[in-house]
């Protein structure tokens, strides 16, 4: 006869280096789980004690005794439910990242992650070692086999448990988003579960970490390789999963929380666009929000110049913190035309961000008055078109410093990409939700946020005025970006090519890019790295984003080519 097993997925947003807070965060959701849904196991994510990436806290010397007192107090809590939580585990002066069944007062087992991922934003092997044996544990009379997230990629720790004859396989991650991961796990799930012939529960931590976004999506997959459950994205959720237990096997059974049942080959390679651009609108959201509120900041503040990128960013700023939160300065100079002034007051208007106007005039013509006799017999060049950028930094900081609101700059990708920015100037700040936005995607999110707006019977959010003018950072007169850059439709393939897909030079003129405009782009590229060491972290959209993803030298010679 059938049993049944209700199994919670604690989508969960935790806080990296907070283990008694995230403690507490758990106990809540055990009891919420055990209330509300009468769980008998409830599974959170990967190091949910310390969150993910802990980096080098992992290394404090008292990292030990703090997971020791946080797993004693979850002993302590005595939970009818099995809590099936991830951790740092100090083992003989080793660390391990860990996963124990703690039921009735005690640890049950333990199981240490046996594949390290060492790419792309992860470094696990320069804290972690290696387990090597699998982990089998009986709850309620089925055997579970436990993994931890890059096992799932690995299929010698799925084929471990396979052999031992397991009924369901559960796996916790700390997967970090990027604009096609959602199907990228979902063939994986199935093709393992398949493959096992296991059904597999994933759980995944929710949240943002710096520039990582973690988007949840907490799912499960049949025996046959059905997704059958997907958890919501960019949110916290207890997402409960039905089981019937037959003969030590394990079936999911359809509940309201199912919303796809996919098998593998009907999956997309990638998604479409509409679901690219909200996807990556509501990681922007989080990453800001998240930012901001772990970090104890109640406000922002930003430049608004009545182009695309600054209304963009104002839009999420409001979307992700509320319209009192955010204040908007228009700094103005010769060379603003009354249609970006227009524009900009237009925009806090339809808003309803606190907002002001402060020229930079006086402020230039100071800073060049103090260095005529520097400049004595020199031409105008870019050094004056940089002051400008500077002053509006400077303005930006101070009222951060005075009012303890957190700076948000506006460069996109592209510019960040080619340097099309300055130091100490529209660089100034502590967090660049455009980070990893091209600027074409920055005109697909201007045009769905405002779709988003229309859909609702409102106004447009971003005038579309400010969408259909020619890009300019107006620092001189008449100056548009395509006088110094490629058009952006042109600019953003060759950076996708070369920044995100590592392709030499001949790879990219061979996909029939001009060849003097690529190498003078790869040039800038290159030329430019010491500027992005300098830039505000921002949220991560890409498989390849500047940070913790793409690690090149400042001081180098290599000669662009294959």
């Amino acid at each position: 006869m059938a049993s049944p097993l209700t199994i919670v997925m604690a989508q969960l947003n935790l806080i990296v280096g907070d283990i008694p807070g995230n403690t507490q965060t758990i106990l809540h959701a055990a009891r919420e789980a055990v209330r509300d849904h009468h769980a008998d196991v409830v599974v959170y994510p990967e190091l949910s004690l310390t969150a993910y990436p802990a980096e080098d806290l992992l290394l404090r010397p008292s990292l030990a005794p703090r997971i020791n007192t946080a797993l004693q107090q979850l002993c302590d809590a005595r939970m009818d439910a099995y809590l099936i939580v991830g951790y740092p585990l100090t083992d003989n002066g080793q660390l391990f990242n860990a996963v124990s069944v703690i039921h009735e007062g005690e640890i049950k087992a333990t199981y240490c992650k046996q594949s390290l991922p060492n790419y792309q934003v992860f470094d696990e092997r320069r804290y972690f070692q290696s387990g090597n044996s699998p982990c089998i544990v009986n709850i309620k009379g089925l055997p579970v086999a436990l993994t931890i997230c890059e096992d799932l990629w690995d299929p010698l720790p799925i084929r471990q448990a396979s052999q031992a004859g397991v009924g369901l396989l559960i796996n916790i991650n700390a997967s970090p988003f990027h604009t096609d991961k959602l199907e990228q796990r979902q063939r994986l799930l199935a093709r393992r579960a398949m493959e096992s012939g296991t059904p597999i529960l994933y759980v995944n931590q929710v949240g943002g970490q710096d520039e990582l976004v973690f988007d949840g999506n907490s799912m499960v997959a049949d025996a046959d390789g059905r997704v059958t459950t997907v958890g919501p994205a960019f949110r916290e959720a207890l997402i409960p999963v039905s089981f019937r237990i037959e003969q030590a096997l394990a079936w999911p059974e359809l509940s309201d929380t199912a919303s796809v049942s996919v098998t593998p080959d009907s999956l997309p390679t990638v998604p479409a666009d509409r679901d690219v651009e909200q996807r990556c609108y509501q990681a922007m959201i989080l990453g800001l929000r998240d930012y901001a509120r772990k970090n104890r900041f109640s406000s922002v503040i930003l430049g608004l110049s009545g182009g695309i990128d600054s209304a963009l960013t104002l839009a999420l700023a409001v979307d992700a913190l509320g319209a009192d939160q955010v204040t908007a300065i228009m700094m103005p100079f010769t060379y603003t035309s009354d249609l970006s002034v227009r524009l900009a007051a237009a925009q806090a208007e339809r808003l309803h961000v606190n907002y002001d106007v402060i020229p930079i005039t006086d402020c230039y013509q100071a800073f060049a008055g103090a260095l005529a006799n520097q400049f004595a017999g020199l031409p105008a060049d870019l050094t004056e078109q940089n002051i400008q950028a500077r002053c509006r930094g400077v303005m930006l900081m101070a009222i951060s410093n005075k009012k303890g609101a957190l700076v948000l700059t506006t460069g996109n990708k592209s510019e960040i990409a080619v340097g099309y920015s300055t130091l100490y100037g529209d660089m100034a700040g502590g967090f660049n939700v455009l980070k990893d936005a091209s600027k074409t995607l920055v005109y697909r999110l201007a045009r769905y946020r405002n779709a988003i707006a229309r859909a609702d019977g409102e106004a447009d959010i971003i005038p579309v005025e400010v969408i259909e003018r020619p890009p300019s950072a107006e620092l001189a007169p008449g100056q548009q970006d395509d006088d110094n850059l490629p058009p952006y439709d042109r600019l953003d393939q060759i950076l996708a090519l070369y920044v995100e897909s590592d392709l030499g030079a001949d790879a990219i003129i061979g996909h029939g890019f001009d060849e003097e405009e690529v190498r003078r782009v790869l040039r800038l590229v290159d030329i430019n790295e010491y500027k992005r060491r300098q830039a505000p972290i921002g949220v991560r959209l890409t498989e390849r984003a500047f940070g913790r993803d793409r690690r090149y030298p400042i001081t180098q010679g290599w000669a662009a080519g294959e």
